[in-house]
């Protein structure tokens, strides 16, 4: 197995727009061509999906984690299958051992997750890079978010900085080699 590894919190939904599966096969290819492992929640529809299905076509090494309600919902592609008891402990162990947490376009439980991993970063009870895939401005109005607590004194700046958002594949990887 490879020695880096990057989480992937992501969307499940089919009906998104499909130029978010692009950008994520996308971004699968990049972090395959840096020797990444990716784990992600690892369901099979949406961008879930789209990232699995990318990662095993490349013979790439991909993780899915998915708490034990969702039996029957991880994409049979993956190259290994992590069952938890808890959403709680899905997020936990997604991040495990990873050096990277990459937030795509997706809803309440990417945004979820990205927070909780931008809180853990704070707290240095996690120690990776954390990036927003701000594509098409996706992410905008959470980044506007977080420079409002800093302007209103509620986030720290050097906390802030410790979420950085890209607007395209290409960038977010010029980020990661940085």
């Amino acid at each position: 197995m490879d020695s880096k590894k990057a989480v992937v919190f992501c969307s499940a939904s089919d009906t998104i727009d499909p130029k978010y599966n692009l950008a994520a096969r996308e971004l699968v290819r990049a972090l395959h061509a840096l020797d990444y492992s990716v784990v992600s929640g690892g369901g099979k529809i949406g961008t879930m999906g789209a990232i699995t299905d990318e990662s095993v076509k490349l013979g790439g090494h991909h993780v899915a984690v998915l708490p034990g309600f969702m039996k029957g919902l991880e994409n049979p592609a993956v190259s290994e299958v992590v069952w938890t008891d808890t959403m709680s402990t899905r997020k936990e162990r997604m991040r495990l051992g990873c050096d990277v947490a990459i937030a795509l376009p997706g809803g309440i439980g990417t945004l979820d997750e990205i927070i909780e991993t931008l809180v853990l970063r704070k707290l240095s009870r996690w120690n990776g890079k954390v990036f927003l895939l701000n594509l098409d401005g996706f992410y905008n109005p959470l980044i506007a978010l977080l420079d409002h607590y800093v302007t209103t004194h509620m986030m720290e700046p050097q906390d802030r900085a410790l979420v950085q958002a890209a607007n395209s594949p290409e960038e977010l990887v010029e980020m990661l080699n940085a």
